[in-house]
């Protein structure tokens, strides 16, 4: 991830009549996650969301993209590992700035160790002052956050971000109107509608995968019964009618 004060490269250029041409670069070079568990983490909260929300227009997910909170300043610029916009278009974005969309209600931190004093202290601030309503930090290795590794922040009506006690490693999002829990698989998302967790696209591939063979296996089945049965009864009208 790239730090608030870090200024990307190229950042500004000549353009043909002279004058500064402000350039926002789309990445900062730097890998999305630092380990195995963090990618897995980001990937199944950005996909399992998009399927979530997959029926809406309205509705923007995005991760790791350049998120640029001041125009005219590409120094300014953090990117969040999740985060969630509602109220927009889909359409893809190749970077995120601020003062042309709408601030998103809710995003998402995959802390580590080298990113975690960023993500309490320099982004809990840009995200208190932009009006994030939910703020989530995650630590899917118990790295340093042993004894509390999801800690959870809402937007007051002061325009506050306070940290909201979790119990039973259980919350529930307001805004996603979902359950977010702990289990030994991470961060799930649970969604007491249908009393399911949230897949990722890759799981639900795997589970229409299983349901698909389920029902073949079932279709050759009923078409094997159906045959002995047909055999069956031209045996009986055989030995009914021997002649």
């Amino acid at each position: 991830m790239i730090s608030v004060t870090e200024k990307p490269q190229n950042s500004i250029s000549p353009s043909k009549n002279g004058v500064a041409e402000i350039h926002y670069p789309e990445s900062d070079g730097k890998p999305m996650a630092e380990t195995d568990k963090h990618l897995t983490q980001i990937i199944y909260l950005i996909e399992s969301l998009r399927n979530y929300f997959r029926k809406r227009d309205d509705v923007y997910v995005f991760g790791d993209m350049m998120f640029y909170y001041e125009e005219g300043n590409p120094r300014k610029v953090i990117a969040p590992d999740v985060a969630v916009v509602i109220g927009t278009t889909k359409e893809p974005r190749r970077t995120f700035k601020l003062w042309e969309e709408k601030t998103p209600q809710v995003v998402f931190e995959i802390s580590s160790r080298s990113t975690f004093n960023e993500d309490f202290q320099k982004k809990w601030q840009l995200y208190e002052k932009f009006g994030v309503k939910e703020y989530y930090i995650f630590d899917p290795e118990s790295d340093y956050l042993k004894d509390e590794s999801f800690w959870a922040y809402r937007l007051d009506d002061f325009g506050e971000l306070n940290k909201v006690i979790i119990e039973d490693n259980r919350i529930h999002s307001d805004v996603l109107n979902l359950a977010l829990m702990i289990s030994s698989e991470g961060l799930r998302f649970f969604n007491p509608a249908t009393n399911e967790f949230l897949r990722s696209l890759s799981e639900e591939t795997d589970v229409r995968s299983v349901i698909e063979n389920q029902l073949k296996e079932e279709t050759n089945a009923r078409l094997q019964a159906e045959n002995e049965i047909a055999l069956l009864r031209a045996e009986l009208e055989r030995l009914k009618n021997p002649g």
